[in-house]
């Protein structure tokens, strides 16, 4: 006999919503000029975390390394190394700046896969234990920090400034001023206006799109996972609908899971390289 007190399932758009939502939504916004609810602290924390665990398994690898016959997990770090570093000497022609960029895309390539990877956890598996945890059937929390554009263009901002920084670093501050106002079109007075434009335009769509790129194809498999979650929910539908729906449920995220395996190394692969192109070509005078 219903009481009017029955707790109602979610439905389909209500229960994507919730998944889409950021732990900073969970209250209400502050009313003044520094609005720090504006921080995803769902994002940050996985990716903090993330990094400090990214950064453990380099030092770990590293600390282990011998010269003999290479374990499994030596031999496995070894190959991203020399890929890692094959890639940069072919793009980066100064021995000097390898030192610095060569690591750099390593830990970039690593910790973004590894960002990348917390899609193949269940999907709600770490926000139900938030929610126990806490005790709020309506919190929020989102694992995958590369779905969230505020991170990816976080981090494409930051290879923007080292960009900045090898171009001031070869070519002098003088020297880099003076090619943002002469190239592309050549260094007459008339024509500055236009060359500072195309520089401005080219930093800004470059920027944008290395770190879209990584957001939209992480932020859409995401959104794949939770159409999969849905229709293993429909375990309980009367007749034999709900369970050939949970059958699909396995089957397709299963096989989505082992195709997703590609796209989230080919992001981190695509965003690593693209972090060597731009550094490359700081290097490069027009």
């Amino acid at each position: 006999m219903a009481t009017g007190h029955e707790v109602q399932a979610p439905t389909a758009g209500e229960y994507i919503n919730h998944h889409l939502t950021h732990l900073n939504q969970t209250g209400h916004p502050q009313q003044n000029i520094v609005d720090w609810s504006l921080i995803n602290i769902d994002t940050m924390f996985w990716s903090i975390t993330i990094g400090v665990i990214t950064l453990f398994f380099l030092w770990r690898a590293a600390s282990k390394a011998t010269s003999g016959v290479p374990g499994r997990f030596q031999a496995a770090v070894e190959i991203i190394v020399e890929m890692v570093a094959d890639q940069a000497k072919g793009i980066v022609h100064s021995a000097e700046s390898r030192k610095f960029v060569a690591p750099l895309a390593l830990t970039v390539f690593v910790w973004i896969f590894m960002m990348n990877a917390m899609d193949l956890l269940p999907l709600d598996l770490l926000p139900t234990l938030f929610q126990l945890a806490t005790g709020n059937s309506h919190a929020y929390m989102r694992i995958v920090p590369t779905a969230d554009l505020n991170a990816t263009l976080g981090m494409s901002i930051g290879v923007l400034t080292i960009c900045l920084w090898y171009n001031i670093k070869i070519k002098g501050f003088g020297g880099w001023v003076h090619e943002l106002f002469a190239a592309p079109f050549g260094d007459k007075w008339f024509l500055y206006p236009v060359n500072f434009m195309m520089q401005l335009i080219e930093f800004a769509a470059k920027t944008i799109s290395h770190g879209m790129r990584l957001f939209g194809n992480m932020y859409a498999g995401e959104l794949v996972f939770m159409l999969i979650a849905l229709m293993g929910a429909a375990w309980g539908t009367a007749g034999v609908a709900g369970p050939l729906l949970f059958v699909g449920h396995v089957l397709a995220g299963s096989a989505w899971a082992i195709f997703h395996i590609l796209i989230i190394t080919l992001q981190a692969f695509i965003f690593m390289m693209l972090t060597l192109v731009y550094v490359g070509q700081a290097h490069e005078s027009h």
